[in-house]
């Protein structure tokens, strides 16, 4: 079970800079009551973030009620792309409510109409049709249907292999998560879909062979024919660590796909709209994949996702087969075009590169400062991950990497709890509108928390 953060409040240096300000113990005495309260009403499983009771958020800052105020380096879980509170998707929110339609299920609205039309003009050509959903791991079930639907209409019973990644993340539905590369996360699964198989990440650094006759031999091993290979499915960069593969591997996994007709799938769920310093983390790849799966910063706030591709796969369903009670709601459609739009013509994109090459040469500095404990920095863009490990291994050292948030929150340099292989990555991923001097003020404040935990 994955490390507590403790609820007893303790007297922690005082903070007070333009973008950080730390005015009380931490946790927040006075936030207790609510704090308490959702640990009664709520699973257990809702504990592990640190104890930050959130009231406001403004740009790349995140405040609470009694005075405190954190550079936010979680983006709420790599969501508000185009800041906390922007205006104009916050009055695009208020003006729909207005208007007095709130749901529609699956009868037509306007803002989902210009939602679907936006995200086909914006994505590449091939590109067709847009399915919009709520949630990321709804994205994934849909791929997986689609590159099994699509495979068992185009050969027959036989083609239903699907083709994912060891210690992938796509979510917490059962699909997406025997779809996942985490053991631990399908240990109560009984029957496991023996037609899921996974093959080594290319990452470079726990898995050192990136050349993509490693994704053939394994599936040699696994004795799967290609022909029989419905989809392979991939993070445009692993969730857990930040890693990219090699963009060699990924041209090789694209002809590999055409070659035996299987669908290629990206869960860009953490990586679209400019997360990486380009509108769409694959084109960090030089391809286009057949499924491209959205969710977190398409909206930078409210709950809404979307499957875009091929007009051949999206299309394999016919009338009411396949939907979403709240598909394409009116609200958080708005607030996604008005996202789309803002990250855009804002500049928020190049704004992401050029922050993230400053943010990088930092962290490779860390990097080389702390090589005994750093194992790998890895990343682009404005997702980073530090993997932090047990000195002279590989080995993930959750432990280390927890002391390390704690000490940052406390702070006032907000992330959330250490995530991938063994809990032992410190995540990075700050809203795409940070400025140069709020990004080296953190840089600075996690060269402190690291030094202080060794």
């Amino acid at each position: 079970m994955a490390k507590a953060f403790s609820m007893k409040p303790r007297r922690v240096p005082l903070v007070d800079t333009p973008h950080r300000k730390i005015k009380t113990r931490f946790p927040v005495p006075e936030s207790l009551p609510v704090i308490e309260s959702l640990r009664k009403y709520e699973p257990i499983s809702m504990t592990g973030q640190p104890l930050v009771l959130w009231d406001h958020g403004e740009g790349a800052y995140v405040f609470d009620k009694w005075g405190n105020q954190w550079i936010d380096w979680s983006s709420g879980v790599l969501i508000t792309n185009a800041g906390h509170n922007h205006p104009k998707i916050r009055q695009a929110i208020i003006d729909q409510a207005q208007k007095g339609l709130l749901t529609s299920y699956c009868f037509p609205n306007e803002p989902r109409a210009r939602l679907a039309e936006l995200l086909v003009e914006i994505t590449p050509k091939g590109m067709d049709k847009a399915f919009i959903l709520t949630t990321g791991a709804e994205t994934v079930e849909c791929a997986l249907k689609l590159m099994r639907t699509y495979g068992l209409k185009k050969a027959g019973k036989g083609k239903i292999t699907i083709v994912s990644f060891e210690k992938a993340f796509h979510g917490r539905t059962l699909g997406s998560q025997m779809l996942g590369g985490s053991p631990k996360l399908k240990e109560w699964i009984v029957n496991l879909d023996p037609n899921i198989v996974q093959v080594p990440f290319p990452d470079g650094f726990r898995t050192a062979d990136t050349s993509f006759s490693l994704f053939e031999k394994k599936l040699s091993e696994l004795k799967v024919a290609p022909e029989s290979v419905a989809g392979v499915i991939i993070e445009t960069y692993q969730g857990g660590g930040a890693s990219f593969a090699p963009a060699e591997y990924i041209q090789n996994l694209r002809k590999w796909c055409d070659k035996y007709s299987a669908v290629l799938a990206f869960d860009e769920v953490q990586a679209g709209f400019g997360r990486t310093g380009t509108m769409f983390g694959f084109e960090h790849y030089g391809i286009v994949p057949d499924l491209a799966l959205f969710g977190k910063g398409i909206s930078s706030c409210l709950p809404v996702s979307a499957v875009v591709g091929r007009e051949d796969i999206l299309d394999l369903y016919g009338p009411n087969e396949m939907t979403s009670t709240h598909t394409g709601n009116p609200v958080c459609a708005a607030a996604a075009v008005a996202n789309i739009k803002a990250i855009m013509d804002e500049g928020i994109v190049e704004n992401a590169a050029k922050m993230g090459e400053l943010l990088h040469n930092g962290l490779e500095g860390l990097k080389n400062k702390y090589s005994p404990v750093i194992g790998a920095h890895h990343g682009k863009g404005l997702v980073a991950g530090l993997h932090i490990v047990k000195p002279g291994s590989i080995e993930p050292d959750g432990d280390l990497a927890w002391e390390i948030v704690n000490s940052c929150v406390e702070k006032g340099l907000l992330l959330f709890a250490p995530v991938g292989f063994g809990g032992g990555t410190v995540k990075i991923n700050p809203p795409l509108v940070i400025r140069k001097d709020a990004l080296e003020e953190g840089l600075a404040v996690l060269d402190e928390a690291i030094e202080e935990n060794l």
